[in-house]
């Protein structure tokens, strides 16, 4: 697992962030469970944090980003909004494509950007499709493509990472 974000590996998509029409979402979950998952799992900031992989999994992935990226990071509302939606979408693909027992959660800061990582044992590719407008699945790298400024996979001895990055210059780093 990469430490920085210098001298990137593996496939790579860099983006500029477009009009992409994404449905207003944050989890409704309050700051209390979202503080529970983070005991539970631990802090993805401080070491990779391995969850099952399994469907609810994905709740949990999404109240510990929140948390991380409004409340520790103290990045803005819509930071945090495309962030947990784009890491929905990652371990939505690692649960349902992967047949992994776990994965794993790794988030990383440096200034003016957000790294999140969604680290799984198969080595099979994501692949972005192209999406109609009446299609009711197969979107979900659509959305990393479009709301991330770049994104990525970077294969491992087992298995691959397929991360994120997003620009957050909202606040300095403290």
């Amino acid at each position: 697992m990469m430490g920085d974000m210098a001298g990137l590996e593996g496939v790579e998509q860099p983006r500029q962030r477009g009009d992409a029409a994404a449905a207003r979402w944050i989890p409704s979950a309050d700051d209390e469970q979202a503080h529970k998952a983070l005991e539970l799992f631990g802090d993805p900031t401080e070491a990779e944090v391995r969850l099952p992989s399994r469907p609810e999994s994905a709740l949990a992935a999404r109240r510990i980003t929140h948390c991380v990226v409004l409340e520790q990071w103290a990045l803005s509302p819509q930071t945090a909004e495309y962030a947990v939606l784009l890491v929905s979408e990652l371990v939505g693909n690692a649960v349902r494509h992967t047949g992994a027992r776990v994965f794993g959660l790794r988030m990383l800061r440096r200034r003016g950007w957000i790294r999140i990582e969604v680290r799984d044992p198969s080595r099979g590719l994501p692949c972005l499709m192209p999406v109609h407008e009446m299609d009711t699945s197969g979107r979900g790298l659509f959305l990393v493509d479009r709301l991330s400024d770049r994104w990525g996979v970077d294969l491992l001895p087992r298995g691959k990472t397929t991360w994120f990055e997003m620009r957050a210059s909202d606040r300095q780093l403290p």
